[in-house]
């Protein structure tokens, strides 16, 4: 027969009430704690969490939704989320969109149906406008993570991809660059767009040149990142090259090695990213660091402040800073070349 907590109250000389505030996370009595822990052990005590859950109407756990379970990204935001979870002392439940056709909504039932308190809603695609409107006008609590595609009365997390771009631009021109080539993303990345404005823009604020013919889409992969490379040195003059993400520009550099080229003598390279393979490749590759543990973190201290505060709670997209990593694959243009 299981233990209840009333032995559990008996066996360390003390009342129910005290053992359900300890079982609760709320302070008691350093000796009183000791006694417990020794009466649990004993007893081999495990609470009973569905008729906890009915007594305090909630779960004590979080959904974590994603598109898909393979982006290499995830783990460091599951991470952030986690230690503020781990802190309110509750549970994540994670889920995949991978393995059926729902949209994000669709996923609100876990709430309406008990299974969870909250929810983040992970994904770095575009979003669909629609589905987004039906969870921003419903009382669910959901914290998006990426893109928000511009819908108000949503809480949403990213980081700052304009900023990160723009600083890769800045920080080329300063070190003499003026012909800049860029290497975009795929058109159903959220990111795409704000990047490729980033460069734009920047190279149009210092006063620089925009050729066309220096702009090449990829799918953000290696091989991407070579083909695309191959076609800048086909078709164009620069002498630096901003690669929207680490990937290609791991592949752009392969390219400009084969073609019998070198980095950063004759052209300047950068990412975006900093994955771990930016700092082992040769040279090692000047990038911008996501800050994806705290990105996780703030979802999650918007989400619980949505689940603790519904009626005080406030809309707002968080935008988080990415930081500027100098490494070995852009030098100053104004140097000598040395042979």
């Amino acid at each position: 027969m299981s233990s209840t907590i009333i032995d559990v109250a008996r066996l360390a000389n003390t009342s129910k009430s005290t053992v359900s505030r300890y079982l609760n996370g709320q302070p008691v009595k350093k000796e009183t704690e000791e006694a417990l822990k020794k009466a649990i052990k004993e007893l081999n005590y495990h609470r009973n969490e569905n008729a906890r859950r009915l007594v305090v109407n909630k779960t004590q756990t979080i959904g974590i939704v994603v598109d898909s379970i393979t982006n290499m990204f995830y783990p460091m935001i599951f991470r952030g989320i986690e230690e503020v979870a781990k802190e309110k002392g509750f549970n994540c439940v994670f889920y995949s969109m991978t393995s059926n056709n729902y949209k994000e909504s669709y996923f609100q039932n876990l709430y309406y149906e008990g299974h969870v308190d909250g929810i983040i809603l992970i994904s770095f695609r575009k979003r669909d406008k629609e589905d987004l409107l039906k969870i921003a006008e419903s009382d669910c609590p959901v914290v998006v993570f990426g893109d928000s595609a511009g819908v108000d009365g949503l809480v949403s997390v990213d980081v700052d991809n304009y900023f990160g771009i723009s600083e890769l631009v800045k920080y080329l021109n300063r070190i003499g660059h003026r012909k800049i080539a860029y290497i975009s993303g795929p058109s159903d990345a959220a990111a795409t767009k704000c990047r490729l404005t980033g460069y734009l823009e920047t190279m149009e604020l210092l006063g620089l040149d925009i050729k066309t013919d220096l702009i090449v889409s990829t799918d953000w992969s290696n091989e991407d990142g070579y083909l695309a490379m191959n076609q800048l040195l086909n078709s164009g003059d620069f002498t630096a090259v901003v690669a929207s993400n680490d990937e290609t520009a791991i592949g752009a550099l392969r390219a400009v090695q084969e073609r019998g080229y070198n980095v950063p003598t004759d052209f300047s390279i950068t990412g975006f990213d900093d994955i771990t393979l930016s700092s082992w490749v040769f040279p090692s590759l000047t990038t911008v660091k996501q800050p994806f543990m705290e990105m996780g973190t703030k979802a999650a201290i918007e989400l619980f402040n949505r689940m603790e505060n519904k009626i005080e709670y406030f809309s707002e997209r968080h935008l988080l800073t990415p930081k500027l990593i100098i490494r070995d694959s852009c030098r100053k243009i104004s140097e000598p070349i040395s042979n």
